[in-house]
């Protein structure tokens, strides 16, 4: 028989515990997910990620992960800008605590962040790399400025930015890598160019250059992949 002390206790300790909040359960958590960097293209601003970035938001992303990059696209590719972004992925690493963040460009930004990944210590800071109609193994276009640019001469076939790019491993680390392009791209030429041997390779039919930003199936495609 209990004692009127030991009843006393157990009922207290059932109160307590009834008391006491649930555990949540796992899908009722937030889900852990990097901070997004966008790096806009050649002679383009970070306007141009309006439509993608209310999609991340429609997609639960908060204003505070999501990272649009500026930057003087007539720059070098390898003596200036990846430096300059990997010092903005370290400032938004520094924000938000992250460990690694993912990382979106579009055009001559593939080129830009690539470098940083593979030579600029990226592949310890990066979890996911997206190229929508990156000129990935240059493009014949850029020859019409590459006199006066030296953005124009990295992304021209054969240039020293393609070749080390392309040398060895094109994705190297454990960054998981996504490319979307167009057999209509007027920029990127040939559209064979985008592709990276080691990374998923999408094709998004026939889009104009700059449709790839606002089309509704790519930002579905990189959504999925940021989720994966």
């Amino acid at each position: 028989m209990l004692t009127a002390r030991q009843r006393l206790l157990a009922l207290l300790t059932l109160c307590l515990a009834l008391l006491a909040p649930f555990p949540a359960h796992a899908a009722d958590r937030a889900p852990v997910r990097n901070p997004v960097v966008l790096v806009h293209g050649y002679n383009a601003d970070p306007g141009v990620w309006g439509s993608l970035r209310e999609d991340l938001r429609a997609a639960g992303y908060a204003d505070s992960e999501l990272f649009s990059w500026g930057y003087d696209t007539h720059r070098s590719v390898n003596e200036v800008l990846a430096g300059q972004l990997g010092a903005y992925v370290e400032e938004v690493r520094r924000q938000t605590g992250a460990a690694r963040v993912d990382v979106v460009s579009h055009s001559f930004g593939s080129l830009v962040s690539r470098w940083y990944v593979k030579f600029g210590g990226g592949t310890a800071t990066v979890g996911h790399w997206i190229s929508l109609a990156g000129p990935n193994h240059g493009t014949s276009t850029a020859w019409a400025c590459a006199l006066w640019d030296q953005a124009c001469r990295d992304m021209t076939p054969g240039s020293y930015v393609v070749k080390n790019l392309a040398a060895g491993d094109e994705t190297p680390g454990a960054v998981t890598y996504a490319t979307f392009w167009s057999d209509c791209d007027e920029v990127v030429n040939p559209d064979s160019s985008v592709p990276l041997a080691g990374a998923v390779n999408t094709p998004v039919g026939c889009l104009d250059h700059n449709a790839l930003l606002g089309d509704d199936a790519t930002s579905a495609g990189v959504r999925a992949f940021l989720a994966s």
